[in-house]
């Protein structure tokens, strides 16, 4: 992917990276060797224990911002890579998942008492289950990030566009892991929960690889985007990428 594409900076959400639930800090370096800039959670990124001895001291990982006051770590971040800088910013729906604070008008205090007065390319990974949550905050945001990113359900949907006003926007990005399970999970214990609705332990599956993400260009003096591309590859073959 770096090769196809050349990227100057590279996001992903790290929240089920730790053996499918949280983070550590072990995995984190991993990601960061392996090229990632910026690594963004969701509601899982309290699942490890260890996250609390080093998420204030690590700036390239931000957990949700909409977390109430005092909570370890940061909503948002600048990332400088290769001679550009984007804001990252992590945001939790509130429909079906923790009642956080308001992701919307959260985002409207942080873009107006902080990160628009000095940065113009914004990129915001709104971690939430419903799908009507995430597009209401697309359009929410439209003309003010340059980058709306829905995360969380695992699966990239065909909605990709450039809003009129210029933020780049997709309800869900999809997920790196194994397409031969549910969800990354294997199969056999998710759907014995289905059918029994008794308490099962999740495993991940260690079938084949599917990579699932997004290409985005961003016009650095303006912040609004020129291109949204997704990316959907597996592992025995390239399945299927956007025009």
């Amino acid at each position: 992917m770096k090769q196809k594409y050349n990227p100057d900076i590279i996001i992903a959400n790290g929240e089920n990276a730790a053996g499918g639930r949280g983070l550590t800090q072990a995995v984190a370096h991993e990601l960061f060797e392996a090229g990632i800039h910026g690594l963004t959670l969701g509601n899982h990124a309290w699942d490890q224990r260890e996250i609390f001895d080093f998420i204030d001291e690590e700036p390239r990982i931000i957990r949700p911002a909409n977390y109430p006051k005092g909570t370890p770590g940061r909503g948002y971040t600048v990332i400088s890579a290769n001679g550009k800088e984007l804001v990252i910013v992590n945001l939790q729906g509130r429909t079906y998942l923790p009642p956080l604070e308001d992701p919307f008008r959260l985002m409207d205090l942080l873009l107006e008492e902080e990160i628009k007065k000095k940065h113009k390319c914004i990129l915001v990974d709104f971690h939430a289950e419903a799908t009507s949550e995430k597009i209401a905050l697309g359009w929410y945001l439209d003309g003010r990030v340059s980058v709306v990113l829905g995360t969380h359900t695992h699966v990239q949907t065909h909605d990709e566009r450039i809003l009129p006003n210029g933020t780049a926007y997709v309800t869900d990005v999809g997920m790196v892991g194994s397409y031969e399970g549910i969800l990354g999970m294997q199969k056999q214990p998710i759907l014995q929960k289905f059918l029994t609705q008794l308490p099962v332990r999740f495993t991940v599956d260690e079938g084949k690889w599917q990579f699932h993400g997004v290409y985005i260009e961003i016009d650095e003096a303006s912040g609004k985007a020129q291109a949204i591309k997704l990316i959907r590859q597996y592992e025995d073959e390239l399945m299927f990428e956007s025009y």
